[in-house]
Order: structure tokens, then sequence, then C-alpha cells
């Protein structure tokens, strides 16, 4: 391996060893339980406290390079006109989430919604309306008791797949991702059960797109390069993201993120990386601060000679009248997150609205099929062109 890759593409030592352990959801419900009950039977008025969601409890922690959920709180009361409904909605869905977890089986947000939803005894009054009420309620309680929904056994449709020399054990089966033929293998909604048996690989090489996957597994870059693909087909899955957290820092694979040269394929790696404001409490799980971005940027436009093949930026660039819109005030809200407030970030950002266009990872093809896995992505991985 030539030394400028190795240094690129280092294992990082394991930093930690994840072990989902049912009895700790369970303890935490059965406190929560427990504080109510003994609120009733003092005459106390009943309460929760839940962490504030929203932008204005969120922060960027510097040391950590995650975004972190701050430490304001809501306070929600039984004997408030305001709040009944919803502390009482609170109370169904932890019920309902001990039920799944004692008895080991898992449910979907859309289940979770339908076996809770009745008409109250002796009323016309529903305990939920729809999805839309239950879901808030789902995230309440990740924020109260600080842990995935998954590992309290709701998960959400599954998104994304992997395909390389890594060996997983789900339950009773155990499988070698790179053996189940050339779709790879299902990123589950939870992730929180699976074991990795063996990892035979130098790095995960996580795609924006199932259509470039597909391209460098027909090329066969992930046997060639001794790389694990991990195709998030759009904005990363929590499956998605969870699974890439405990790959680098169980397994200490390096993390390296490919997507279109565009506000949103940049956002995609920004939420690896750093987390999101929606999910900021979550971060600590979720997040890979030291993942790094190997392109699309706006520098390979010109290095490759594909001008010819980008796309016009959509909205009003911010020096014309109107503007900025569209694609312009995306690259101008990323361009003030601190997470990209460095020199290489920066001048790329600039650049694009400069040049007002975006590059899609398919454009390589413009060179040829084999381009993107035999030249540009192997030389920007091994010279270490990476951005932070």
């Amino acid at each position: 391996m030539p030394k400028s890759r190795a240094i690129a593409i280092k294992k990082s030592r394991p930093r930690e060893r994840f072990s989902y352990d049912p009895r700790k959801v369970l303890a935490k419900l059965e406190e929560l339980g427990r504080e109510i009950l003994e609120s009733v039977r003092q005459g106390r008025n009943p309460y929760f406290d839940i962490p504030t969601r929203g932008i204005n409890n969120v922060y960027f922690d510097e040391k950590r390079k995650v975004i972190r959920m701050g430490d304001k709180l809501s306070r929600r009361y039984f004997l408030n006109v305001a709040h009944t409904r919803k502390f009482m909605q609170t109370l169904l869905i932890s019920a309902y989430v001990k039920r799944l977890v004692s008895e080991g089986k898992h449910a979907s947000l859309r289940e979770a919604y339908y076996a809770n939803k009745h008409t109250i005894p002796g009323t016309k009054e529903n305990t939920f309306e729809d999805q839309r009420e239950s879901d808030p309620i789902i995230e309440d309680l990740e924020r109260m008791l600080g842990v995935l929904r998954e590992e309290m056994h709701l998960t959400a449709d599954r998104r994304g797949y992997i395909y390389g020399d890594i060996v997983i054990r789900d339950g009773e089966d155990e499988f070698n991702t790179s053996k189940l033929g050339m779709g790879g293998w299902a990123v589950p909604g939870t992730v929180e059960h699976l074991h990795f048996v063996e990892v035979n690989v130098d790095y995960a090489l996580v795609v924006e797109t199932a259509a470039m996957a597909d391209r460098l597994i027909e090329e066969k870059f992930p046997k060639k390069e001794k790389a694990l693909i991990i195709a998030t087909q759009g904005q990363a899955s929590r499956g998605v993201r969870r699974l890439i957290h405990r790959l680098h820092y169980e397994e200490g694979l390096p993390i390296i993120v490919f997507t279109d040269g565009d506000p949103y394929g940049w956002y995609i790696y920004s939420t690896i990386k750093q987390g999101s404001i929606n999910l900021a409490y979550l971060s600590e799980k979720l997040a890979t601060p030291e993942a790094r971005f190997v392109g699309m940027t706006m520098d390979d436009i010109e290095r490759y000679g594909l001008r010819n093949v980008t796309e016009k930026l959509k909205g009003v660039p911010p020096n014309k009248k109107g503007g900025p819109t569209g694609d312009y005030k995306r690259i101008m809200e990323e361009m003030n997150y601190p997470w990209f407030q460095n020199r290489e970030w920066q001048r790329q950002l600039k650049m694009a609205v400069k040049m007002g266009v975006r590059i899609e990872q398919q454009a390589l093809a413009n060179k040829s099929l084999e381009f993107v896995a035999r030249k540009y992505l192997p030389e920007k991985i091994e010279r270490g062109e990476l951005l932070p």
C-alpha cells in the first residue's frame, strides 16, 4: 500500500464496544413509572421533564465536533388542560414500549400508532388522531430516557445497503455481505442487535446514490480496494448512520463519504459527520466526526474536464436582486455552519456560488464507465485528497 494512502485510510483503534441490553431500557421505563406513581400517591401533580426540541436548544460542541442538545427543559403536567392529552399519550407509548422490549418484539412507527389508537370509553375522544401525534411522543421518550427509539424496539422503514468483505451475525444468521449477490445486504431499520464477526476491509466508502454504488460493485471496486460500500440512497437513514458510527468506533474503520457536488450532497455529508439539528439529542450515537469527504468537489470539474456535464444551480445568486434563493440560499446557509468554518470548505462553497454549477457523481461516466472505480476514487484516496 502506498504510504500516502496508508495515511489517508489508516484504521484507528476501536474506542468502544457496543452491547445492547434491553434490561437498561426496561429499568429506565420502570423508573419513569415509579416517579409518576409516587407523585400520585403523595397527592402531587405528576409531570415529565422533556429536553426542549428546536434550534434554540441546539449548539455545536467544538470539542466533540458534533451538534448537541442544550439543557433547556419543558415540563409536561398531568393536571394542566394544555398538557393532559400529551401526558396521557406519553404514558400510553411508554407502556407499549415496555411490552415490546419485555417480549423481545419490534414494531414499526406505523404499527405503534395503530396499536395505541382507540376511542376513550364514555367519550368521543381518540387517544391519537393520526401518526403526526404519535411520532413526536416517541421522540420525546428518546430525549427523556437518553435511548434510541431502535433500542425501544420501534423501527422506521429501511433504506440503504452495504457490500464488502465483512461477516455479520444477525440473530441466528451469519453471512458475508459480499456473498449475497450484486445487491449486497439491505440495512435494517435497527442495527443494535448486529455483531461484526469479521471485518476484512480497510475503510468504508459511504456513497450517496444507489446507481453509483452499483457501478462500483460492478467494477469490483470493493474487492480491488478492500473497501466496504455503504449506499445511503439519498439522505442517510438513522439505521445507516448508526451502522457507520458503530463500524468506526467499534471496528476502527475510517469513513470516507462520496456524494454529489451540490448543497444537498454536502448536507448528507454534514449529517453523517456532525449530526443534524432535528436529532441533536442523538449525535453521540449517530454522528461520526472523524469522517472525511472525497467528492464531488468543485475542483474536480476543472481537474477532470467535466465542465460540459455540470448543471446550473437553481435559484437566484446572492449578488442579484431578490437573492439568494434556491440552491444558492442553501449554500450560503452551509457557509455559516460552524463545522464548515475551515479554509477548504469555505473555498469549495464560494467556488460553487461563483461558478453557479453543481456536479453529480454520475457525471464521471462522461469519461468512461470505469473511470470512477479505476482512476477517480483510487487516486484521490491514495493521495489523501480528502476534505475535513
